[in-house]
């Protein structure tokens, strides 16, 4: 019987998010694939653990996916982790779920910590409705794709960046978006200097063009506001209130009706809809 695939979330800075469920899964896993060793030993040597560990990232999923997953099919049972945060969004181990599920693998994911939802949470912007775009391209024009396919998205966008980025990438959102729009730059979630910036992309490119950004970042961007629909002609007007008397409305209680729905004129409307009909 194969065994699961258990997708452990990791602290994104403050060691007390580790809850009870995380700390009992990194027990009782066979083995532990981590995107940096270094980086998950001292997280079990914090909770006084020892563990079997492989590495699991970007640049060796061709060769370090299959031998995890053959080692489920065995039915050993595996925590991925990541360095921070919750595995497989934004990060390679998305690969290795694809991989399970092909094969028929148990994957459980396991809730914690995540600095793109702790940083919307908080953001102030819109919550209902939001997009996670991640980190951007590094090549110019694949960025400039990115963001021009952006340009009228209404939700509530989200991005990672890194300090040394920060700045060119705050000049580009606002040359995309307008120094206007409004964003919450979040940075160090749940760290001891833990900072949330609410102001707009101008006014955040001028700010951390004089004052160096440090830490990693969480970007919240506000989105699109809606298109104002183009108003209806009054030929468009008279034709629903004519629809409305041919499914047996009066002609008084049609105009009226089509006048809540257009804004236009109702006495306007009647007189063009009785005249349409007598034509």
């Amino acid at each position: 019987m194969a065994g699961i695939l258990y997708l452990v979330p990791t602290p994104i800075g403050n060691l007390g998010d580790l809850s009870q469920r995380i700390i009992d899964t990194l027990g009782e896993v066979d083995f532990i694939a981590a995107e940096d060793t270094r980086v998950t030993v001292k997280i079990l040597n914090h909770l006084g653990l020892k563990k079997p560990m492989v590495s699991y990232y970007r640049h060796n999923t061709e060769t370090s996916g299959p031998a995890i997953l053959q080692r489920l099919l065995a039915g050993e049972s595996c925590a991925l982790v990541t360095d921070a945060g919750t595995p497989a969004i934004s990060d390679p181990g998305e690969e290795l779920v694809a991989m399970c599920a092909e094969s028929g693998v148990d994957v459980v994911a396991i809730p914690g910590p995540c600095a793109l939802v702790t940083a919307l949470a908080v953001s102030g912007l819109p919550t209902g409705r939001f997009t996670f775009e991640g980190f951007l391209a590094t090549n110019k024009k694949n960025r400039k794709n990115h963001l021009d396919s952006l340009r009228q998205e209404q939700r509530t966008m989200i991005f990672y960046e890194a300090p040394h980025k920060l700045l060119s990438t705050l000049g580009d959102l606002r040359d995309a978006f307008g120094a206007d729009r409004r964003i919450s730059l979040c940075r160090e979630l749940t760290k001891l200097h833990e900072e949330v910036r609410r102001t707009t992309l101008g006014a955040a490119a001028d700010w951390y063009g004089e004052n160096p950004p440090k830490g990693e970042f969480v970007l919240v961007v506000e989105g699109a506001a809606p298109a104002e629909a183009e108003p209806l002609t009054m030929e468009e007007g008279v034709q629903r209130v004519l629809e409305l008397y041919e499914q047996g409305v009066s002609m008084k209680d049609a105009s009226r009706q089509a006048a809540q729905e257009t804004g236009l004129n109702r006495k306007e409307l009647y007189r063009e809809a009785v005249a349409a009909q007598n034509e």
